[in-house]
């Protein structure tokens, strides 16, 4: 039975507060809750074995960037992704779609930064983070905006209303600011921070602050408050890859506690989500340390002027530009830097790629884990 009367034609201004009124803990929640935080603490201690940490920020995050952006039907090539990350002089003319994934890229590190300098999530930090992935000015959606969640094109019933959110300025606020007490405040509702995640996801995709850009952002926030809450040292868990492939049953599973309450299988999911993201990123993380090592070890044997340092440069993402090699391996002349490229080439370390009008060098056995 629906709690609240509830057309999906009107603002839905009835969306209860945070916590919950019911009780949503019961055996299966909490076993697939204890098989996620496991999954989740084997993850955070796996990723300090990396030389830089903050390194799997940019190779996870391009992936989380990637397949969060196809979840709202943004797709982009890979050709047009690296584009766009090797020529920034020349960024307002890449590829919308590209652009789109850089910068949620750009809002994950924007918020991860936010709320290492304060300690906690605000306002100033979901707004900035909605900012930088609709590259806006705006804030929160105003009160005459008539915004509606619809069916997608290719879904029966393409148009049709399903979901109304809460609409004017007060009633938009107000809700904002509980979500954000409930997510800085653990003496409002003594749970986990992984099952108040999946609930403050919820909770903000049902407000949908913003007249665009609401999915992104939330999912952003979730890798933030799990990094605020010490469940993650970096935000390098990767959760668009489980909600992409199970897009239908993530979006009918939000609705159902809108509409009936049913707050369980939506937990059960997000733990399901956790779990599965987690250990698929421990595996990332696994294939490339792995990579890492027989890479150096290889290069090292073929070239003297090979290094460690060199070496983890071409793991910080799958492609790497001439001028970034050529910082690398300092005060060498232009034919020596040549020669040094020519010889990552011959040696199959690196592979040139010529996009547009400048070659970038692409590390392909990393692309081909993250693409695995």
């Amino acid at each position: 039975m629906q709690p609240i009367p509830f057309d999906r034609n009107q603002p839905y201004n009835q969306l209860p507060l945070l916590p919950p009124a019911k009780e949503i803990l019961d055996t299966d929640v909490l076993i697939r809750w204890g098989l996620a935080s496991r999954a989740l603490a084997t993850l955070n201690r796996n990723i300090l074995r990396l030389p830089n940490p903050n390194m799997i920020i940019n190779t996870i995050s391009l992936q989380e960037a990637k397949s969060s952006s196809a979840i709202e039907n943004i797709f982009t090539t890979e050709e047009e992704l690296y584009k766009a990350l090797s020529d920034i002089k020349d960024f307002e003319k890449t590829n919308p779609a590209a652009k789109e994934v850089i910068r949620y890229r750009e809002a994950l590190w924007a918020g991860y930064a936010d709320i290492m300098k304060s300690g906690k999530i605000e306002v100033s930090t979901i707004i900035n983070i909605y900012q930088k992935v609709k590259n806006t000015a705006s804030g929160f959606r105003s009160p005459q905006s008539i915004v509606y969640i619809k069916r997608g094109d290719s879904e029966f019933r393409s148009g049709e209303i399903i979901y109304t959110p809460p609409r004017g300025n007060e009633i938009l606020l107000n809700k904002m600011e509980n979500l954000i007490a409930y997510l800085n405040d653990p003496d409002l509702h003594l749970m986990d921070p992984l099952i108040k995640m999946a609930i403050a996801h919820y909770q903000f995709e049902a407000i949908h602050p913003f007249s665009d850009g609401n999915g992104r952002t939330g999912r952003i926030l979730n890798l933030l408050y799990l990094v605020n809450e010490g469940l993650l040292s970096r935000p390098v868990l990767y959760l668009s890859k489980y909600i992409i492939e199970h897009k239908e049953e993530y979006y009918h599973k939000l609705g159902a506690v809108t509409q009936q309450g049913s707050w369980k299988p939506w937990i059960i999911f997000m733990m399901l989500a956790v779990e599965n993201t987690a250990k698929h990123t421990n595996f990332l993380v696994d294939s490339i340390i792995d990579q890492m090592n027989a890479t150096y070890e290889y290069g090292k044997k073929e070239l003297k002027w090979y290094s460690r340092e060199i070496n983890d440069a071409f793991y910080m993402q799958p492609y790497i530009k001439l001028n970034t090699i050529e910082a690398l391996v300092q005060k060498t002349s232009r034919t020596t830097l040549s020669k040094y490229t020519a010889q990552l080439v011959d040696l199959g370390i690196l592979t040139p790629k010529q996009i547009g009008h400048q070659t970038i060098y692409l590390n392909n056995d990393l692309f081909r884990i993250l693409e695995g």
